[in-house]
């Protein structure tokens, strides 16, 4: 045997071996809802020494559109890592829980492309599902196979707990329940708008997305069309649009990054405080606690925002 040959088994080898140490995830985002979702996105593909991305699902929340529109800014995002032909991107819900358990169909049914691909991944390998908009498909997911509960973990975006509202939660409060009062091992990762304790806090300024951003990410191999129109062959310039067409209340102008913070404590656990908790559940859009529940819950907050946002920029610099 050649060198040559040797050399190309030990490095098929050590491949392996890294493969093995990532933790496998699976993205389930209403990827057309503001601009977190996307670079939340962006920040896992831009970590692919820590992730190994097994698929993206979407779902549709009221603000980003139906169901199609998520779909194309997540490929968006794919395109722009040159990735969109190598991680499966998959439709979900369009509507809520109660909607499509009230249709008459159990063979053919909204987000039903999700729920199979959800547990047909889990069933194969040990994956940690990252879900930063509406909680449809997880709890779809969990009716068609309640031993879903028992191969995966749920690391959710969203909630202001211990007070009400908040965007994700409430476009499917009734999708939020159902995965509260189930077993699958369940991390809150609170939104807490306004308040300091939140991922509402790791906010990202106008001024400084154009000061670091333009650039970041690897070329295109082809040029994606952009949410608001242009053209763009790196994320770092699409980030850029994404910020000139959002909406701000906030002087100087900032955004907040939810979705990414859902990603960075996966990455590192010291980026953010947990606590575990008896599973509460959300009754006329008042939280109700239940201390003599024996199911658990994690709850996340107070987050290092310096070194999060300070490990996006520099993952994407890598590339």
């Amino acid at each position: 045997m050649g060198c040559g040959q040797k050399k190309q088994s030990t490095d098929t080898a050590v491949e392996e071996v890294e493969k093995s140490t990532k933790l496998k995830v699976i993205f389930d985002t209403d990827c057309n809802n503001e601009l977190d979702d996307q670079h939340a996105l962006a920040y896992l593909l831009s970590n692919g020494q820590t992730f190994d991305l097994e698929g993206v699902t979407v779902n549709a929340t009221r603000l980003g559109g139906d169901i199609q529109e998520h779909y194309k800014e997540a490929s968006r995002i794919l395109q722009l890592y040159n990735l969109q032909n190598s991680i499966p991107l998959i439709r979900g819900a369009n509507k809520g829980f109660a909607e499509v358990l009230d249709s008459n169909s159990s063979t053919l049914y909204d987000g039903k492309e999700a729920v199979e691909f959800i547990l047909n991944k889990t069933r194969k390998d040990s994956i940690v599902i990252i879900a930063v908009g509406k909680l449809t498909n997880i709890a779809l997911a969990l009716k068609k196979d309640p031993t879903l509960a028992t191969r995966t973990k749920i690391v959710w975006l969203g909630s202001n707990y211990p007070e009400p509202g908040e965007y994700n939660q409430n476009n499917d409060t009734i999708a939020m329940n159902c995965v509260l009062n189930s077993t699958i091992p369940f991390e809150m990762v609170t939104v807490r708008y306004g308040k300091s304790s939140g991922t509402d806090a790791v906010k990202i300024s106008q001024k400084e997305v154009n000061q670091k951003m333009p650039g970041l990410g690897p070329l295109a191999k082809t040029k994606i069309v952009g949410r608001h129109g242009g053209t763009f062959t790196n994320f770092g310039d699409y980030s850029v649009s994404l910020f000139e067409h959002i909406e701000y209340h906030s002087d100087p102008p900032t955004r907040s990054m939810f979705d990414m913070v859902a990603v960075a404590i996966l990455k590192n656990q010291g980026w953010g405080e947990p606590k575990t908790i008896p599973a509460p559940v959300l009754i006329n859009n008042k939280w109700v606690n239940r201390p003599e529940n024996r199911r658990k819950i994690t709850i996340w907050e107070n987050f290092d925002k310096t070194a999060i946002l300070e490990d996006f920029y520099t993952s994407l610099q890598s590339l």
